[in-house]
């Protein structure tokens, strides 16, 4: 399966939200990186078609999405930022009813909605009513009903929003075990998010991709640009300020190593480290531009 972006656009009046992107996705998890307003959400509702493009074509192994219609809706899967559900529906019930409208037997629907609460470590909630989950349940709820008639493109925007740390590995194991033979799109400002799990990495900016490839190609787009520096601890706040600082790391002598993302040494005696995803996000993002 490849599904394909061609010269993707949306324009909303004089405002050019996502700006002639193409890209051939296949199986796998590929993470689309981003600051708040670089144009994912426009692009992952386009690529749900929630969203008509004002250019450009999404192409599902060479056919025009836009003319299979329902065909392809019926392949989709998809958590937005904000899902809607019913407070007053039991977990359970919100699972059915989304069975229901993707075309299950009420009794297959209800075998396949206990299977995913199980994944998603709902089941013994199952019978709550999702207007006394915490933030953290209610998105896992987002999740299993994303994954409700096992798509074979399945599109998550922010989806570890509210999880707390456990629940965040419960999710990416969930995916990248779901993702072997499936489309993931996973939209995320969240770095760790997507640095364990993603095949391929997309970095987007103001509406266009500026970066592109595994996690290990991109993060070397930061090479020689990641320094660590020993200072007293008092200077750390003042680089904090004036530099772009990923880490620091007090020690209890009153010193305090801080990483520095820039273009040359930061200071007499910095020493450069190996980049991570995270140092590349900043370089990128850093000023609100790409050096």
């Amino acid at each position: 399966m490849e599904l394909t972006l061609d010269r993707l656009t949306k324009q909303f009046g004089a405002r050019i939200a996502v700006d002639r992107v193409s890209a051939k996705l296949g199986p796998g998890v590929t993470g689309l990186l981003g600051a708040n307003g670089a144009g994912k959400t426009t692009l992952m509702r386009m690529v749900c078609d929630v969203l008509r493009p004002t250019g450009g074509q999404i192409l599902l192994d060479g056919r025009d999405a836009a003319e299979m219609g329902d065909e392809y809706r019926a392949l989709l899967g998809y958590l937005p930022q904000d899902f809607g559900y019913y407070p007053d529906f039991t977990a359970l019930d919100f699972m059915r009813y989304m069975a229901t409208l993707k075309g299950f037997t009420s009794r297959d629907g209800r075998a396949r909605s206990m299977e995913l609460l199980e994944e998603v470590g709902l089941a013994d909630d199952a019978r709550r009513k999702v207007k006394t989950f915490s933030g953290g349940m209610r998105q896992r709820l987002g999740i299993a009903q994303a994954m409700i008639n096992d798509p074979s493109i399945l599109v998550l925007d922010e989806p570890t929003a509210g999880l707390d740390p456990k629940e965040r590995v419960r999710f990416r194991n969930l995916i990248a075990g779901f993702a072997q033979d499936k489309v993931v799109i996973l939209s995320t400002h969240i770095v760790s998010d997507v640095e364990f799990i993603a095949n391929r990495i997309l970095v987007m900016r103001q509406g266009s991709f500026v970066l592109d490839g595994t996690p290990e190609q991109v993060v070397k787009q930061a090479a020689g640009k990641v320094w660590e520096c020993h200072v007293p601890a008092h200077r750390a706040e003042e680089m904090s300020s004036t530099m772009q600082v990923a880490n620091v790391r007090y020690a209890p002598d009153g010193h305090a190593v801080v990483r520095v993302v820039a273009d040359r040494p930061p200071m007499e005696g910095a020493v450069a480290v190996e980049p991570t995803l995270e140092d590349l996000y900043l370089l990128v993002f850093r000023d609100g531009g790409v050096r």
